[in-house]
């Protein structure tokens, strides 16, 4: 079997998903290239029914089936600017308010 490429593993970033095995369906949020030759993502499915946000699951690539339903938002432009030139990150904490 080959491996999958960079960028089509990158590209399912953001994508509502679905595993064959378990029907679990979700938005992937991460990737992540094991060195045992693993190429996982991790599933979220949102908010349970208290609207607390629900667990992530980490499937292989393999077992993910696509749900035709568009993607929820635009990954950042990874392999795109170099890291260096690269300013996104977390968002700025607001100031501490008085008690």
């Amino acid at each position: 079997m080959a491996f999958p490429d960079l960028a089509d593993t990158f590209n399912l970033l953001g994508h509502r998903m679905k595993d064959r095995v378990t029907g679990l369906t979700g938005v992937v949020t991460s990737i992540s290239h094991d060195l045992n030759g693993c190429v996982q993502a991790t599933l979220h499915y949102g908010l349970d029914k208290d609207g607390k946000p629900g667990e992530q699951y980490w499937i292989d690539i393999a077992r993910l089936v696509h749900t035709g339903k568009p993607r929820v938002m635009v990954p950042p432009p990874f392999g795109e600017t170099a890291a260096k030139n690269y300013d996104k990150g977390p968002a700025t904490k607001p100031a501490p308010r008085a008690v």
